[in-house]
């Protein structure tokens, strides 16, 4: 007994010392004890040396004088972005005369029509009746406007996007120089490379359709190199016995094996340009988003719901449109004749409709059918703002409730931040991503903070992190509660899904109206924002984790009398941790992408700079903000995202 009382407490430190975490700690703890006092006798102060920043002020000022200058003469303008932009406003009006010319009918029509011949009945009532609800709203005009816009703007970043998916997905050394950059077109804020487009192609749609093939290619890049990448090897083996070349076996076996991801490209472009709608309003783009936008500078709740309801309805429309074309086929190839007979019988009809609607003179949404549903919004958030604003007994005012959040919330955790010296602040991240990932992912995150800290915005990027952090731990806390009752319960689920998918779609620019009418001006109201706009994807997330464990486990713990909340911290919270880190990743990822439009109302930071060198036609500001938030988002997705080989070796 006494050998074995001796040998225990050796056995533990042993035990200890062969954990993988703990050699990672102990090897930072080494290298700290070198580079620290070194970095401290060299940089004394806490805050990042100025020796150690590169001004771009003046290249890229001389870059913008250079496009302004040149913009009207040079033949790079004249014979290459001018026959661009004019084939892009010949497009976009193209669309739109034909959509007009079909009349509200034709449209709603030919809409319903589609989607039955992919979704079924349901889907076709469900999308006649969101192009009604857009004409009973008064807006069936600026919903052509819109539609025309994205029609061709989806189309050029499917083509952009497929285009550098087939690159990256026959060449995988082509996937690795892509990947950064298609990094940075999804991280960059749109209002940082709205300057940049702006300058080049003036106000318009142009600028717009331009800005937002930008945002909306990735995805289709991404899921196209991703369904090539993956397509079956003994399908390809087969094909290649049979003496094929190499275009044959990519137009007959990897393009069809990678039909789903394709689809599935098509609907998140379709999603992220039109997430681009009121962003591109800023720059002349017209339609629904110009309403939102207008709308929020006098405040006016009720016309922004009444242009954002649309948004959401064609949001939700081409989803599910879309997913089901994905999920099933457009066309099932086991009706051969009756499925092309079928989609005949659809262009015939809303043929039929169109010349209807023509002959009856009724092209036009006919004004005594719409309905005004901003002076009732309008009244109802007047009475919130009076009797939630401030002095509801006991529980304060929403007013009150901002103030305590900037107070004890905001307040301590950035000057926390800023009050660390700088090199503390890059152990810190190299500590974290390293313990969750490997030594490329600490060295990158290293970088991308240090990053920051060379462009000359080291104080404001961390009161922009300092937002983030806490608007991703309140977002953590409601989406996972409320993602454990629609794990528990189907009812609730249900009931969740459609309030779920409204918040997803509704354009950012929606949320800061009501938040700024109840909270007013500043941080607190911009993380509020965040909160709702990256609420969705996390409890969509966590739920779909916890309801995807293994019910063997789920019963054979009940089975030995585990209550429901040992149930879900035992076996439910530890085999959903994946989609849990996943949730993690995601919620600071979307709630770093609302920290430009948080600038607006008062969040101030990199947002304020951004939105800044817009307003101000700055290049280098607004470029160097936004390249801040780029590398601000890369160290956090680093942090947050544990690496497949990481996975590996903590499995």
């Amino acid at each position: 007994m006494a050998t074995v009382t001796a040998s225990t407490p050796r056995s533990l430190p042993t035990h200890l010392l062969r954990h993988r975490a703990v050699h990672k700690i102990l090897l930072i703890a080494l290298a700290a004890a070198v580079l620290v006092p070194l970095a401290n006798a060299q940089w004394a102060s806490g805050s990042w040396p100025a020796a150690l920043t590169v001004d771009l002020t003046k290249p890229l000022g001389s870059a913008s004088d250079w496009i302004i200058d040149n913009r009207d003469s040079h033949p790079l303008f004249l014979y290459f972005f001018g026959y661009l932009s004019n084939a892009v406003v010949i497009s976009v009006h193209a669309v739109y005369v034909v959509l007009l010319e079909a009349g509200w009918a034709g449209v709603t029509a030919l809409g319903a029509l589609v989607a039955w011949r992919v979704a079924g009945v349901r889907l076709a009532l469900g999308t006649a009746a969101a192009f009604l609800a857009c004409g009973l709203l008064g807006m069936w005009v600026p919903t052509m406007q819109t539609l025309a816009l994205m029609v061709v703007a989806v189309l050029a970043s499917v083509v952009v996007g497929a285009l550098l998916g087939l690159a990256a997905g026959l060449s995988r050394r082509m996937d690795k120089v892509l990947r950064p950059v298609l990094d940075t077109m999804q991280v960059m804020p749109a209002y940082a490379y709205l300057l940049p487009v702006v300058l080049i192609f003036g106000m318009g749609v142009p600028a717009a359709v331009l800005a937002t093939v930008v945002y909306a290619a990735p995805p289709m890049a991404r899921l196209t190199a991703l369904g090539l990448q993956g397509a079956d090897k003994g399908v390809l083996e087969a094909v290649e016995s049979l003496g094929t070349t190499a275009r044959q076996r990519l137009l007959t076996a990897r393009i069809p094996l990678a039909r789903k991801e394709l689809m599935l490209g098509l609907n998140q472009t379709i999603m992220m340009a039109l997430s681009m709608a009121v962003i591109a309003s800023v720059i002349g783009a017209g339609g629904l988003g110009d309403r939102v936008y207008q709308a929020l500078a006098s405040v006016d709740v009720g016309a922004a719901l009444a242009a954002g309801i649309p948004i959401v309805l064609l949001a939700v429309v081409l989803d599910r449109v879309t997913g089901a074309a994905g999920a099933a086929g457009a066309v099932d190839d086991s009706t051969g004749g009756q499925g092309r007979a079928g989609w005949a019988y659809a262009l015939a009809g809303t043929v039929v409709v169109a010349v209807a609607g023509r002959l009856l003179g009724r092209l036009d949404w006919p004004d005594a059918w719409t309905l005004n549903i901003a002076e009732p919004v309008n009244r109802a958030v007047d009475w919130m703002t009076a009797h939630l604003y401030s002095g509801v007994p006991v529980i304060g005012g929403t007013a009150d409730w901002a103030a305590h959040f900037t107070t004890w919330i905001l307040d301590p955790v950035r000057d926390g931040l800023q009050g660390l010296p700088w090199w503390s602040v890059l152990l810190v991240v190299a500590t974290l991503a390293w313990l969750i990932g490997t030594w490329r992912t600490a060295l990158t995150a290293v970088l991308a903070m240090a990053a920051i800290g060379v462009l000359g915005v080291w104080t404001p990027a961390l009161d922009t992190l300092s937002q983030v952090l806490a608007a991703v731990a309140v977002t953590l806390v409601l989406g996972f509660a409320t993602a454990v009752a629609a794990a528990r319960s189907d009812r609730f689920e249900r009931m969740l899904r459609p309030v779920l998918d409204v918040f997803q779609t509704m354009p950012q620019f929606v949320y800061l109206i009501p938040v700024v009418a109840l909270f007013g001006v500043g941080r607190a109201p911009a993380a509020a924002a965040a909160v709702v706009y990256a609420l969705p994807a996390v409890v969509r997330i966590t739920t779909q984790g916890l309801r995807q464990v293994d019910p063997a486990a789920m019963e054979s713990s009940r089975s030995l009398g585990a209550t429901s909340w040992q149930q879900l911290r035992q076996v439910q919270l530890p085999l959903a941790r994946p989609a849990l880190l996943l949730a993690v990743n995601q919620g600071v990822v979307l709630v770093l992408a609302v920290v430009v439009i948080g600038g607006l109302v008062g969040g101030g930071a990199l947002g304020y700079d951004t939105v800044f060198g817009l307003a101000q036609g700055d290049l280098a500001t607004g470029l160097v903000a936004g390249a801040a938030i780029v590398c601000l988002g890369l160290m956090l997705d680093r942090v947050t995202q544990p690496t497949e080989r990481s996975k590996r070796k903590g499995a």
